[in-house]
């Protein structure tokens, strides 16, 4: 196949390349991803990684179809900076906000990350890579009036009333887990995967209480596991959920509204699972959106609305 009538959408993270060969129709025709983030890579590197996709591809690179990159890639550690979107704002200002570029003979538009002041404190946020699958659910859920979140390494708590983005928030508690069970005092207790079980039901329980502060709380658990009354094999799941506990009582402080609604979560399936486990716990229904769908609708819906 010829591929001449195919846009690319390519999320250039930090740590990885992902790119999507999408048809006219919003479908996934073909893939190409490499371990070559804009962190561990100069301006060569991305030159040659944009050439190796054009030989994949190369009547969609050639000016035939239309090529859209989003992530780092757009950030002062990436390629070139595309300012971001000021929310609220919807579709019309993302499109609006490309960036055309040329890397390695292949003509681009990086896709502006956006930023936002929160209403409920007035401090500021940005993201950068999420705003293709925020809006790729929108075109999923026309009309969607509510709140989306994005389970992972910096989880995305983000509200939408009338097909714009209005305001987010942002947690490191992924990455904060990350650090923690991979070195430090904290590491030296974790055994095994996190699971939705009794010791993680307890980690929500006790993160969202609030009732001491989540310093006093991480140490406890190795002071649990010292004394015999966390089991080395549950102690992911109890971090795990100390911090996913506290993230969803900062989000239902933020947003009370959220308490008995449903709540779209898009990102990988097991971490997705257990936010919808924790969020279960405290009443709120939290449903998987497959990530891949929400880029792959993401950048058609980038492109439509470039193209109007």
């Amino acid at each position: 196949m010829s591929h001449a009538d195919s846009i690319v959408g390519i999320n250039w993270g930090s740590t990885n390349f992902r790119a999507y060969l999408i048809g006219p129709d919003g479908t996934l025709r073909d893939e190409f991803s490499r371990p070559a983030g804009v962190a561990n890579l100069d301006r060569a590197g991305m030159e040659a990684l944009m050439r190796e996709l054009a030989q994949r591809w190369p009547r969609a690179v050639a000016g035939e179809g239309a090529v859209y990159a989003a992530g780092m890639v757009g950030s002062n550690i990436g390629w070139q900076e595309a300012p971001y979107v000021v929310a609220p704002a919807g579709l019309a200002a993302l499109a609006a906000g490309t960036v055309p570029v040329d890397i390695g003979g292949v003509a681009l538009r990086i896709v502006p990350g956006m930023t936002c002041t929160r209403a409920y404190d007035g401090g500021p946020d940005i993201l950068r890579g999420e705003e293709i699958e925020l809006f790729g659910f929108a075109a999923m859920e026309p009309g969607w009036n509510g709140f989306v979140a994005l389970p992972g390494t910096h989880t995305k708590w983000v509200r939408f009333a009338d097909g714009q983005l209005q305001d987010f928030f942002t947690s490191m508690s992924g990455e904060m887990f990350d650090r923690l069970t991979s070195s430090g005092l904290l590491a030296s207790i974790v055994e095994g995967e996190a699971q939705a079980g009794d010791a993680f039901f307890e980690g929500v329980r006790l993160g969202g209480e609030r009732a001491l502060g989540l310093g006093t709380l991480l140490f406890g658990a190795r002071a649990r596991v010292i004394r015999g009354q966390l089991a080395r094999s549950d102690a992911a799941s109890f971090l795990r959920g100390l911090l996913i506990g506290a993230e969803i009582a900062d989000a239902l402080a933020i947003h009370p509204a959220l308490a008995g609604a449903r709540l779209p979560l898009i990102g990988s399936g097991p971490v997705c699972r257990l936010y919808a486990a924790a969020l279960e716990a405290v009443g709120v229904q939290g449903c998987f959106v497959d990530s891949r769908e929400a880029c792959l609708r993401g950048f058609s819906a980038v492109h439509l609305e470039g193209a109007r």
